[in-house]
C-alpha cells in the first residue's frame, strides 16, 4: 500500500511523462513546429494563467485605483470562452466598465468595502474573504485553513511579503496560484519537465484542497452583498476560471 509521499512522488512522475510527452506530439511537427516550440506553446499557457491569476489577485487584494480601472477598460474581454460562468463573468464586468467615469472609482470603493468588509459583527454581514471564515464552524479568522496554507507556502519557499492580512485571503491563494505557474513556465523553458509536473501537481491540490473547497460559497455571497456588476462579474469569473482551470491542471496530469 503506497504511502501519501510515496503516492505523490508516483503521481509527479506520471505527470512529467505526460508533459515531456505533450510537447513532443506530431501534429506540432506536421505544422512544422519543434519539440522545443511545442514546450514553449505550454510555457506561454502558464504565461496566461499566471497573468489570469495576478489579475484577479489584485481586483481581491485591495480597491479599484484609477490606473487599475484604466487597464481594465483598455483591456479586451473574450466574446465566448466556451464556460458559461466566465462568459457571464467578462460580460458583467464589460458591461461596467464600457460606462465606467472617473467617479466610478469612489463607487467602486464604496462597493468594495459592502462587499467584502460590511458593516456587521458576525460572519454573515458581508463576503469575507478569507477560507477560515467559511470552512470554519464558528466563521471565524484565523483558523486551520490559514495554518494550511502558510505551510503551502513554507513547503514552497514562498514569503508573504509585506502582506498584512491572513495568509488564507483569497488574494493570497489566487497569487501562489500565479507564482506557481509562473514556476512551472520557468521549468519548462528549461526544458526541466519534471518540476514542471510537480509545480502542475501542487497546484491542482491547492486549487482542490483550497481554493474550490471555499470558492463557491464566497463567490455567492459576492453576488449577493455587491451592488455593481464589476464586483458580481468578478464571482462569475473567478468560480469558472478556477474551475476551468483545475480541469485544464487535471488533463496536464492525467492525460
Amino acid at each position: 500500500m503506497q504511502t501519501e509521499a510515496q503516492a505523490a512522488t508516483c503521481a509527479e512522475a506520471r505527470a512529467a511523462a505526460r508533459v515531456e510527452a505533450r510537447t513532443a506530439r506530431e501534429p506540432h511537427a506536421a505544422c512544422g513546429e519543434t519539440t522545443d516550440e511545442a514546450t514553449v506553446d505550454l510555457a506561454e499557457l502558464m504565461d496566461l494563467r499566471a497573468r489570469t491569476y495576478g489579475m484577479l489577485a489584485r481586483l481581491y487584494r485591495k480597491e479599484v485605483d484609477k490606473e487599475v480601472l484604466d487597464e481594465l477598460q483598455s483591456m479586451r474581454f473574450p466574446t465566448s470562452t466556451g464556460n458559461a460562468k466566465v462568459d457571464e463573468g467578462y460580460h458583467l464586468l464589460y458591461d461596467y466598465l464600457r460606462t465606467a467615469w472617473d467617479d466610478s472609482v469612489t463607487e467602486l470603493a464604496i462597493d468594495y468595502v459592502r462587499t467584502f468588509i460590511g458593516h456587521g459583527v458576525n460572519g454573515y454581514s458581508a463576503a469575507y474573504p478569507y477560507e477560515s471564515v467559511y470552512t470554519s464552524e464558528r466563521r471565524l479568522m484565523m483558523q486551520e485553513a490559514r495554518a494550511e496554507v502558510l505551510q503551502t507556502l513554507r513547503e514552497n519557499n514562498l514569503k508573504r511579503g509585506n502582506w498584512t492580512e491572513g495568509e488564507d485571503h483569497v488574494a493570497l491563494e489566487l497569487e501562489f496560484m500565479q507564482r506557481m505557474a509562473m514556476r512551472t513556465a520557468a521549468a519548462l523553458r528549461d526544458g526541466n519537465e519534471e518540476s514542471a509536473a510537480e509545480y502542475v501537481l501542487t497546484q491542482r491540490t491547492f486549487a482542490r484542497d483550497h481554493l474550490l473547497n471555499w470558492l463557491p460559497m464566497l463567490t455567492g455571497d459576492m453576488r449577493m452583498f455587491s451592488r455593481t456588476t464589476f464586483y458580481q462579474g468578478l464571482a462569475q469569473l473567478t468560480m469558472g476560471y478556477v474551475e476551468e482551470d483545475e480541469a485544464v491542471l487535471s488533463e496536464l496530469l492525467d492525460g
